[in-house]
């Protein structure tokens, strides 16, 4: 399959595709992730002692509560100055250029969105037999939904910065196949999204969803030039999962209301599964239809040769 999108989407970060480049930058990326909490957990523990600090732990862990969830979300700000600082630093360009135009980016994003959460809205006519309770008073929803919102604004644009960004566009630079830059970045984007420990091996089935996701938002990003499809899509996804109905053991803080499924069960977890798949798949092909249906690609488009350095 051709995108003719793809080549100026990428075309910064021809410059520079070395490998190595790439390596160091996402080491660069990971640290600077790992590290930005610091300043905070230090403040926690000069005002409250450590005790303060492992109780801040606690509630990290179990992202049960708006608080919680708001600052583990806040938090990926530091994955955006990692991605920001390895494309200055290593290949000498912009954060901008991660990103594709500016007009086309926020009119794809919003259009994404619209449609994400369409489809999301009929799937609630589908009959479900999953008990459904509400997670938070509407009042205290409504206080933190626009900040709930802003966080995830924040989360989802530093993943795709980084996964759908940086990661495919330095590795499309490199390589023609989609192997590498589609299935590689997505296969570390589901890595990235580890299961709950209790859940035991089964729960790794659930790491296919994301890869799922990483691959259609990789395709919506080639076909369409820029990172909105792939941000908005990410965006509604997750406003549904995190602030309107969250699962039970997963991250619940924000939400409104919780569905009680036992994903310890196999049959209730393939379910799950197979539902939001098909979801998945249905928005996704509902926004690369209405972004790409003018979009035509000649059989025998000229590709640009990858460079080297």
């Amino acid at each position: 399959m051709r995108y003719a999108a793809h080549d100026p989407f990428i075309a910064a970060a021809r410059a520079r595709p070395a490998l190595w480049r790439l390596v160091l930058g996402t080491v660069l990326v990971l640290i600077c992730f790992a590290l930005f909490p610091l300043p905070l957990f230090g403040l926690v523990v000069l005002i409250g002692g450590t005790e303060a600090l492992r109780d801040l732990f606690r509630s990290l862990v179990a992202i049960d509560t708006p608080g919680a969830t708001l600052l583990v979300l806040m938090l990926f700000a530091g994955m955006v100055l990692g991605t920001a600082l390895a494309v200055r630093l290593l290949h000498r360009r912009g954060a901008a250029s991660l990103f594709g135009p500016w007009p086309r980016l926020w009119r794809h994003f919003l259009i994404a969105t619209a449609i994400a959460l369409a489809v999301f809205a009929l799937s609630l006519l589908i009959p479900s037999d999953v008990p459904v309770s509400e997670n938070l008073p509407p009042q205290l929803w409504a206080l933190f939904l626009m900040s709930g919102l802003a966080a995830l604004l924040l989360q989802t644009g530093a993943e795709e910065m980084l996964f759908r960004g940086y990661l495919q566009q330095q590795l499309a630079a490199r390589f023609r196949s989609p192997l590498a830059w589609a299935v590689l970045p997505s296969g570390l984007f589901a890595i990235g999204h580890p299961p709950p420990p209790e859940l035991g091996a089964q729960g790794w089935l659930l790491v296919l969803l994301p890869g799922l996701f990483g691959l259609l938002a990789a395709d919506l990003t080639a076909a369409t030039g820029s990172l909105g499809a792939a941000w908005g899509f990410h965006f509604a996804n997750n406003m549904v999962s995190l602030l309107a109905v969250g699962v039970s053991g997963q991250i619940t803080g924000l939400a409104l209301y919780v569905a009680e499924v036992d994903l310890s069960d196999t049959r209730a977890l393939l379910g799950l599964m197979a539902s939001a798949a098909l979801t998945t798949l249905a928005i996704w092909a509902a926004i690369r239809f209405a972004l790409t249906r003018r979009r035509r690609v000649p059989a025998d488009a000229a590709t640009t040769p990858a460079a080297s350095d």
